[in-house]
Protein backbone atom coordinates (compact mmCIF):
# COMPACT_ATOMS: atom_id res chain seq x y z
CA UNK A 1 0.00 0.00 0.00
CA UNK A 2 1.25 3.42 -0.87
CA UNK A 3 2.91 4.80 2.35
CA UNK A 4 1.09 8.44 3.33
CA UNK A 5 3.28 11.01 5.65
CA UNK A 6 6.29 8.78 5.00
CA UNK A 7 8.82 10.61 7.08
CA UNK A 8 11.41 10.37 3.46
CA UNK A 9 11.52 10.66 0.41
CA UNK A 10 13.99 7.71 -0.94
CA UNK A 11 15.77 8.20 -3.98
CA UNK A 12 17.78 5.20 -5.62
CA UNK A 13 20.11 5.67 -8.36
CA UNK A 14 22.55 3.31 -10.52
CA UNK A 15 23.03 1.50 -13.61
CA UNK A 16 23.94 -2.07 -13.13
CA UNK A 17 25.30 -4.62 -16.02
CA UNK A 18 23.68 -7.85 -16.04
CA UNK A 19 24.53 -11.22 -17.34
CA UNK A 20 23.56 -11.85 -20.63
CA UNK A 21 21.28 -14.47 -19.90
CA UNK A 22 19.32 -12.58 -17.21
CA UNK A 23 15.63 -12.21 -18.23
CA UNK A 24 12.82 -10.23 -17.06
CA UNK A 25 10.76 -12.22 -14.63
CA UNK A 26 14.73 -13.17 -13.28
CA UNK A 27 15.25 -9.21 -12.37
CA UNK A 28 11.51 -8.81 -11.17
CA UNK A 29 11.89 -11.40 -8.67
CA UNK A 30 15.35 -9.81 -7.81
CA UNK A 31 13.90 -6.81 -7.05
CA UNK A 32 10.61 -7.56 -5.77
CA UNK A 33 11.56 -6.13 -2.30
CA UNK A 34 11.38 -2.66 -3.92
CA UNK A 35 8.12 -2.89 -5.71
CA UNK A 36 6.73 -4.51 -2.89
CA UNK A 37 7.60 -1.54 -0.60
CA UNK A 38 6.01 0.54 -2.87
CA UNK A 39 2.54 -0.93 -3.05
CA UNK A 40 2.89 -2.77 -6.11
CA UNK A 41 1.71 -6.31 -7.66
CA UNK A 42 4.76 -6.20 -9.88
CA UNK A 43 7.94 -4.85 -11.20
CA UNK A 44 5.86 -3.20 -14.28
CA UNK A 45 3.22 -1.98 -12.02
CA UNK A 46 5.94 -0.18 -9.96
CA UNK A 47 8.40 0.97 -12.14
CA UNK A 48 7.30 4.76 -12.22
CA UNK A 49 8.73 6.70 -9.65
CA UNK A 50 6.74 9.58 -7.60
CA UNK A 51 8.04 12.07 -9.81
CA UNK A 52 7.04 12.34 -13.73
CA UNK A 53 10.48 13.40 -14.92
CA UNK A 54 12.55 10.86 -13.14
CA UNK A 55 12.73 7.44 -15.78
CA UNK A 56 11.39 5.13 -12.99
CA UNK A 57 13.22 1.66 -12.72
CA UNK A 58 13.90 0.50 -16.82
CA UNK A 59 15.17 -2.96 -18.27
CA UNK A 60 17.15 -2.39 -21.38
CA UNK A 61 16.89 -6.30 -22.83
CA UNK A 62 19.47 -5.67 -25.46
CA UNK A 63 22.50 -4.08 -23.44
CA UNK A 64 21.56 -6.12 -20.54
CA UNK A 65 21.71 -2.98 -18.32
CA UNK A 66 19.01 -2.34 -15.00
CA UNK A 67 18.64 1.48 -14.82
CA UNK A 68 17.15 2.82 -11.69
CA UNK A 69 16.36 6.74 -11.03
CA UNK A 70 13.39 6.14 -9.00
CA UNK A 71 11.81 7.71 -6.19
CA UNK A 72 9.88 6.28 -3.20
CA UNK A 73 8.34 7.58 -0.14
CA UNK A 74 9.56 5.55 2.58
CA UNK A 75 10.91 5.24 6.22
CA UNK A 76 14.73 3.75 7.75
CA UNK A 77 12.82 0.19 7.15
CA UNK A 78 13.57 0.65 3.70
CA UNK A 79 17.25 -0.01 4.65
CA UNK A 80 16.62 -3.62 4.90
CA UNK A 81 15.13 -3.72 1.71
CA UNK A 82 18.35 -2.45 0.12
CA UNK A 83 19.78 -5.52 1.66
CA UNK A 84 17.82 -7.68 0.38
CA UNK A 85 18.01 -5.81 -3.38
CA UNK A 86 21.80 -5.81 -3.17
CA UNK A 87 22.05 -9.57 -2.49
CA UNK A 88 19.46 -10.16 -5.48
CA UNK A 89 21.44 -8.63 -7.60
CA UNK A 90 25.16 -10.11 -6.38
CA UNK A 91 23.45 -12.76 -8.42
CA UNK A 92 22.74 -11.42 -11.38
CA UNK A 93 25.25 -9.05 -11.92
CA UNK A 94 27.48 -9.44 -14.92
CA UNK A 95 30.14 -6.82 -13.20
CA UNK A 96 30.23 -4.48 -10.57
CA UNK A 97 28.21 -1.22 -9.59
CA UNK A 98 27.35 1.52 -7.41
CA UNK A 99 23.69 1.98 -6.03
CA UNK A 100 23.24 5.63 -4.81
CA UNK A 101 20.55 6.30 -2.25
CA UNK A 102 19.49 9.48 -1.15
CA UNK A 103 17.12 9.91 2.29
CA UNK A 104 15.43 13.17 1.76
CA UNK A 105 13.54 14.85 4.97
CA UNK A 106 10.00 14.86 3.75
CA UNK A 107 9.15 17.78 6.66
CA UNK A 108 12.35 19.84 6.06
CA UNK A 109 11.90 23.20 4.60
CA UNK A 110 15.25 25.07 3.56
CA UNK A 111 12.98 27.87 2.49
CA UNK A 112 10.58 27.79 5.63
CA UNK A 113 13.17 26.29 8.00
CA UNK A 114 13.60 27.54 11.43
CA UNK A 115 16.76 28.71 12.80
CA UNK A 116 19.36 26.18 13.99
CA UNK A 117 16.80 23.01 12.35
CA UNK A 118 18.77 20.62 10.49
CA UNK A 119 17.20 18.24 8.17
CA UNK A 120 17.41 14.29 8.80
CA UNK A 121 18.63 14.01 4.86
CA UNK A 122 20.88 10.79 5.18
CA UNK A 123 23.17 9.47 1.80
CA UNK A 124 24.70 5.96 0.92
CA UNK A 125 26.49 4.68 -1.57
CA UNK A 126 25.91 0.94 -2.16
CA UNK A 127 27.96 -1.72 -4.05
CA UNK A 128 26.81 -4.63 -6.14
CA UNK A 129 28.41 -7.54 -8.16
CA UNK A 130 29.05 -10.87 -9.10
CA UNK A 131 31.81 -11.29 -6.79
CA UNK A 132 34.24 -9.20 -3.88
CA UNK A 133 36.55 -8.72 -6.47
CA UNK A 134 34.37 -6.62 -8.87
CA UNK A 135 32.62 -4.73 -6.18
CA UNK A 136 36.38 -3.70 -4.69
CA UNK A 137 37.43 -2.97 -8.36
CA UNK A 138 34.15 -0.38 -8.71
CA UNK A 139 35.05 0.82 -4.83
CA UNK A 140 38.35 1.61 -6.16
CA UNK A 141 37.38 3.39 -9.24
CA UNK A 142 35.10 5.42 -7.55
CA UNK A 143 37.87 6.44 -4.97
CA UNK A 144 40.54 7.19 -7.41
CA UNK A 145 38.24 9.41 -9.19
CA UNK A 146 37.22 11.41 -6.80
CA UNK A 147 41.12 11.80 -5.31
CA UNK A 148 42.23 12.83 -8.69
CA UNK A 149 39.48 15.88 -9.15
CA UNK A 150 40.25 17.01 -5.91
CA UNK A 151 44.19 16.91 -6.13
CA UNK A 152 43.98 18.34 -9.97
CA UNK A 153 43.22 21.53 -8.65
CA UNK A 154 46.59 21.62 -7.11
CA UNK A 155 48.72 19.45 -9.41
CA UNK A 156 48.77 17.87 -12.72
CA UNK A 157 47.32 14.90 -13.58
CA UNK A 158 50.97 13.29 -14.43
CA UNK A 159 52.10 13.87 -10.86
CA UNK A 160 49.60 11.57 -9.51
CA UNK A 161 50.97 8.39 -10.31
CA UNK A 162 52.18 7.64 -7.24
CA UNK A 163 48.80 8.31 -4.98
CA UNK A 164 47.09 6.13 -7.45
CA UNK A 165 49.55 3.31 -6.34
CA UNK A 166 49.03 4.00 -2.97
CA UNK A 167 44.85 3.61 -3.28
CA UNK A 168 45.54 0.06 -5.08
CA UNK A 169 48.32 -1.51 -2.03
CA UNK A 170 45.40 -0.37 0.30
CA UNK A 171 42.50 -1.77 -1.92
CA UNK A 172 44.95 -5.04 -2.29
CA UNK A 173 45.32 -4.82 1.66
CA UNK A 174 42.08 -5.05 2.01
CA UNK A 175 40.71 -7.67 -0.41
CA UNK A 176 43.35 -9.91 1.24
CA UNK A 177 41.77 -9.37 3.93
CA UNK A 178 38.38 -9.64 3.35
CA UNK A 179 37.58 -12.08 0.44
CA UNK A 180 35.57 -14.41 2.55
CA UNK A 181 33.82 -11.99 4.26
CA UNK A 182 29.88 -12.35 3.53
CA UNK A 183 29.32 -8.61 4.38
CA UNK A 184 30.36 -7.17 1.04
CA UNK A 185 28.14 -5.51 -0.84
CA UNK A 186 25.78 -5.37 2.20
CA UNK A 187 24.31 -2.02 2.69
CA UNK A 188 25.95 -0.55 6.22
CA UNK A 189 23.90 -0.61 9.12
CA UNK A 190 22.83 2.63 10.56
CA UNK A 191 22.83 6.06 9.47
CA UNK A 192 25.58 7.76 7.85
CA UNK A 193 27.23 4.63 6.27
CA UNK A 194 28.02 4.14 3.06
CA UNK A 195 30.77 5.20 0.38
CA UNK A 196 30.12 9.28 1.30
CA UNK A 197 27.86 10.62 3.86
CA UNK A 198 25.58 13.50 3.88
CA UNK A 199 23.61 13.99 7.03
CA UNK A 200 22.21 17.58 7.45
CA UNK A 201 24.00 20.76 5.97
CA UNK A 202 23.62 21.24 2.02
CA UNK A 203 21.06 19.13 0.96
CA UNK A 204 21.96 16.89 -2.72
CA UNK A 205 20.29 17.53 -5.03
CA UNK A 206 17.83 15.05 -7.07
CA UNK A 207 19.39 12.93 -10.09
CA UNK A 208 16.80 14.66 -13.01
CA UNK A 209 17.48 12.70 -16.72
Amino acid sequence: MPRYNAPFEIHVHGQVLLRADVQFDQLQDALKPLWKYAGARSLSDGASSSYEDEPGIKFDAQEHLLQMCWTVAGDDDFRQTLDEVCMNLNELAEAGAAIEVTFYDADFDEEEGQSGAESRDDFMMLFVGPNPAAIMQVQRDLLVQDLINMMERHFDGAELGGVVAEVDKLFTQRFDALVSSLEIGRPPRGPGGGHGGGHGGGRKPRHLH
